[in-house]
């Protein structure tokens, strides 16, 4: 095998490259919509069932927009070591807040008062980038189900090599080479930031470009997201013997 070229990162991609995108929507009929999302070698399918009637004493906590109920779980084989708990230890339950957070900003829950949507994320395999390809799952899942959002939330990361040169979309080896990392889950549309995330500190002569890179990133995964619903619509219309445009 022949050395990769200067300049190019362990797994042959640029610097301002992102990893390859595979998507699906409606994979399972039981929930509301469906959707399976590969991130190189992340992948993810997520769920999601409602909207539909809260149930308990938060009826009355809610009367004015819908409860958003997000549950991200691991599967016991996602990576090298069998993980015990797959899902309801500290790190999921961290993971599946800031899923909610992403999430809940884009769904118009004022539609859909007293009402609970619930969206499920498992982690088939972990390969970097794992909360960022559940939003972005999770998000053509809810667009599958029907459910009104105002635009695409989309998330990826950015990292800092050699202390000076800012990497897009990080792998697993990148994640734990030891460099600063950053999450980024944002509205490319609207250019709004909901969620941002460091492993450590960024130098301030660094952050601006390496935010610059995530958002970058998170409007080139919106095109390929919106891409695969637009032919996804496309198929089903065709099936129905719909006539319309999808530019």
């Amino acid at each position: 095998m022949s050395p990769l070229s200067p300049g190019l990162r362990l797994d042959g991609r640029r610097p301002n490259e992102l990893r390859k995108i595979r998507c699906k929507l409606g994979v399972f009929n039981q929930p509301d919509g469906s959707a399976y999302l590969e991130q190189g070698n992340t992948k993810v399918l997520a769920a999601v069932y409602g909207p539909h009637e809260i149930r308990g004493s938060r009826t009355k906590a809610l009367h004015d927009q819908a409860l958003i109920n997000c549950q991200y779980s691991m599967a016991t084989f996602s990576t090298g070591e069998r993980k015990r708990r797959p899902r309801g230890d500290r790190k999921s339950i961290e993971m599946s807040i800031h899923l909610r957070q992403a999430l809940q900003a884009v769904i118009k829950t004022e539609l859909y008062a007293r009402s609970q949507i619930d969206i499920f994320v498992e982690v088939l395999q972990a390969d970097g980038g794992n909360y960022c390809t559940c939003v972005n799952a999770a998000t053509l899942a809810l667009i599958d189900a029907g459910i009104p959002i105002t635009e695409y939330m989309v998330a990826c990361t950015a990292s800092l090599a050699n202390g000076e040169t800012p990497l897009v979309d990080i792998s697993h080896l990148e994640e734990t080479s030891g460099g600063p990392n950053l999450t980024v889950a944002a509205m490319p549309m609207s250019g709004q930031i909901v969620l941002l995330e460091m492993s450590q500190r960024f130098h301030l002569d660094h952050l601006d470009k390496v935010m610059k890179h995530a958002l970058r990133g998170c409007q080139e995964i919106k095109a390929v997201l919106d891409k695969a619903v637009r032919d996804h619509v496309a198929s089903a219309g065709a099936a129905c013997n719909w006539e319309f445009k999808t530019d």
